[in-house]
């Protein structure tokens, strides 16, 4: 049984940063498919639910050529997962949407809930980390803009102050010959969290980026292993090289979903399985 709140569902933005700067402890539902577990729980309590559903703007999905990529707060994972923009251009978030959950939550969910929850193993983290995603965030204070890998401060945290709500998320553009590939391990194929997530990107000028999920407090660039590819090639020695290395830039815990050895085996393999995918296709 749900607990007692009131619901208010704002027609702007304005109106939904003025709410939540005079109510604090709101709690904000685009898709809600975490929200409403824990209400029906009884997990959590609060007052006021903010539906930002209804402010038009949010639903934004677009791409433009020079400037790259936007996502709205509003827009559902499914649409996501199934934008040929997004499948031709940023095949790994396409693949981390299409992962997460099933289709009929998918319907529901959204990528800026997904990261706003802030999971450690959130599915859409690690294409986002990536390609170096800009989170768009507006509150009392005004507009700001931060780097996807400033805005998760902590297990379930992110850098958002009071009163504010993020508005959407922006990719920068990509040039021809950009390629990645998303992969996950979950006890439930298609129901679960990952217990290791990752992306790999391999861009136009032979840099290789990488993200991952699950192996640490939040989800992470592994920036100083991504040094010791830069003058590497995609080829079977440096896969089965990455498999072993990644176990050093990598540090798990043990939980209910996975023990911490096992998680530096799933990391070494999917990263490996990557790179061989992204090299059949080829990508050097």
């Amino acid at each position: 049984m749900l607990s007692k709140f009131d619901y208010v569902k704002p027609k702007t933005v304005e109106e939904a940063v003025a709410f939540l700067e005079n109510n604090p402890g709101t709690r904000v539902l685009a898709g809600g498919t975490d929200l409403i577990v824990l209400l029906r729980r009884n997990l959590l309590i609060t007052d006021h639910i903010l539906d930002i559903k209804g402010i038009e703007g949010l639903h934004r999905l677009d791409y433009k050529e020079g400037k790259g990529l936007y996502i709205g707060a509003a827009v559902l994972v499914n649409e996501i997962s199934e934008a040929p923009m997004i499948q031709d251009k940023y095949r790994a978030l396409s693949q981390a949407a299409g992962s997460l959950a099933s289709h009929q939550l998918r319907n529901r969910a959204t990528l800026v809930g997904n990261i706003c929850n802030a999971s450690p193993g959130a599915d859409l983290s690690t294409p986002l980390l990536v390609y170096n995603a800009v989170v768009h965030i507006e509150g009392p204070e005004g507009k700001r803009e931060l780097g996807i890998e400033d805005f998760f401060t902590g297990v379930k945290k992110t850098a958002l102050k009071k009163g504010e709500i993020v508005t959407g998320v922006s990719l920068p553009d990509v040039q021809e010959g950009d390629s990645s590939y998303y992969k996950k391990q979950a006890r439930v194929k298609g129901h679960d969290l990952a217990t290791v997530g990752i992306s790999i990107r391999r861009t136009s000028e032979q840099e290789t980026l990488m993200g991952m999920a699950a192996i640490a407090p939040t989800p992470i660039r592994l920036r100083e292993l991504e040094k010791k590819l830069k003058n590497r090639d995609f080829n079977e020695e440096t896969a089965n090289w990455l498999k072993e290395e990644i176990k050093n830039h990598v540090k798990p815990i043990s939980d209910v979903r996975a023990s911490l050895e096992y998680r530096f085996l799933v990391s070494g393999a999917l990263a490996k399985k990557i790179m061989m995918t992204l090299m059949e296709e080829g990508v050097k």
